[in-house]
């Protein structure tokens, strides 16, 4: 099966005569979602004007950029693309003019039969500019042009199978849409008289806009000249809904709320509950950084052993690092973590991560602590087996790629080297969230919520 998981970030402003730099600022906090490509597309007096690039948020937008971006609203997209698709003409927002005036899509998720869509849309005769999914809903609206903009809309998203967030600017509305299973996380804030929507709620504490509440799954919320206004166009119990766990596992900023919990707090209870599920007699706690951080704190905070920083991050490592052309064993890894030999030196260390996934890193963690001078090395992971991709927008190897797809525990513990290994349950992932239902966990449990449409 052919997928095109987008990691992805949106925000969109209404009524702000900052909307353009407003956006930036968002899609600034939200880079942790996508960092291939960025764009912007304003609204001027019913025109769309729209700037987009490959890279980072900052390194794609200049104050020329953002002057010439001019009105009252916006859109905005980051993206992370995968599998040989970072063209420039995936870059979102995507762009089309229709009928009735222009329309800008930013999407946040996996649309699963996007490739079914594709080859129907195709013989119907429409002309694919990209390889995104995004793309599909575009020529699905293209065919509901002889009705009212919205109903065509609603009719276009039933087609949808998967997960999608999108936030959708014309010539005379901003459009916030969930789908059923609310998938991806969407929320709505204020700042003045302005409206907001972005992935995460920290977009909002950068720009000081207060959170009002999230886009619910199946709600489709639209402001225009009239006023705010809501359908739910697609109905679910709450049991049926499938909101992702592994947005608080490791995909979302700590300092966010998403689906109404603080990530923070819940990676620290993740972290208490691995401590009594998985005790160990040992010296210190020390987190790989920084994914581990949090649930680091509650581990130790349960176990009463004490927390260091026995690894240190180089936070100024970026892409364009020129590595040595002599071979340093584990330089890549070496050159964002150094272990602390002064902290680690003949002590019984745990060592908190988020997950294991190929396990190649973590081999590399543990290489490097073990040579620093740790007489025993404890891995503890504060989420279950990652044992299935993902195909709802978060990007993850190949099912033969992950190594709990394949390995148990104790051969895991053996190919990574350390002294022992031990995750944390679905159950006690489930008891540090607070809720215990409405969440898709198919990553830990092969469970999807939808058809997959060919994947094996």
């Amino acid at each position: 099966m052919k997928t095109w998981r987008e990691e992805c970030g949106v925000f969109a402003i209404w009524n702000n005569p900052e909307a353009s730099r407003l956006t930036y600022l968002g899609l600034y906090a939200l880079q942790h979602r996508g960092q291939e490509s960025a764009g912007i597309v304003s609204l001027n007096d019913g025109t769309h004007l729209h700037h987009k690039g490959q890279g980072l948020v900052a390194d794609v937008f200049t104050e020329t950029d953002l002057d010439r971006l001019k009105g009252f609203a916006a859109v905005g997209h980051n993206r992370y693309s995968t599998t040989g698709e970072n063209l420039l003409t995936n870059a979102q927002p995507l762009t089309a003019q229709l009928k009735d005036g222009p329309v800008a899509v930013a999407h946040n998720g996996n649309i699963v039969n996007a490739g079914e869509l594709r080859e129907r849309l195709k013989k119907e005769g429409a002309i694919f500019q990209g390889s995104n999914d995004t793309e599909c809903l575009l020529h699905l609206l293209a065919r509901h042009n002889g009705v009212d903009f919205m109903a065509g809309l609603q009719a276009s998203v039933k087609n949808l199978v998967g997960a999608f967030s999108f936030c959708i600017l014309t010539h005379d509305k901003l459009i916030a849409i969930r789908d059923p299973y609310g998938f991806r996380p969407l929320v709505m804030g204020r700042i003045g008289n302005s409206v907001v929507f972005a992935s995460e709620t920290c977009a909002f504490d950068l720009i000081g806009a207060t959170f009002v509440r999230e886009i619910e799954p199946g709600e489709m919320f639209w402001i225009d000249k009239n006023g705010e206004h809501s359908v739910k166009y697609a109905d679910k119990k709450i049991s049926e809904h499938a909101r992702c766990i592994f947005e608080y596992v490791y995909f979302s900023r700590p300092d966010s709320v998403v689906f109404n919990h603080s990530v923070y707090e819940v990676r620290k209870q993740m972290g208490r509950w691995l401590a009594r599920e998985t005790k160990v007699d040992a010296d210190i706690v020390i987190p790989v950084p920084d994914s581990g951080v949090p649930a680091s704190i509650g581990y130790a905070a349960e176990s009463g052993i004490p927390l260091e920083l026995g690894i240190i991050r180089n936070h100024y490592v970026g892409r364009t690092f020129i590595e040595p052309r002599s071979a340093i064993r584990s330089f890549g890894v070496k050159v964002k973590l150094n272990p602390q030999s002064a902290v680690l030196a003949g002590k019984r260390v745990v060592v908190i991560d988020d997950s294991i996934v190929r396990g190649t890193t973590s081999r590399k963690i543990i290489g490097l602590i073990r040579q620093a001078g740790a007489k025993e090395i404890h891995l503890r992971i504060a989420a279950p087996p990652t044992v299935g991709p993902c195909y709802y927008g978060v990007d993850t190897p190949t099912r033969g790629e992950l190594i709990a797809s394949h390995m148990s525990v104790p051969e895991i513990q053996k190919f990574v080297e350390a002294d022992s290994l031990s995750y944390l349950s679905l159950e006690g992932l489930y008891h540090a969230v607070g809720e215990s239902q409405g969440f898709c966990s198919a990553c830990f449990d092969n469970k999807y919520p939808t058809p997959l449409f060919g994947a094996d």
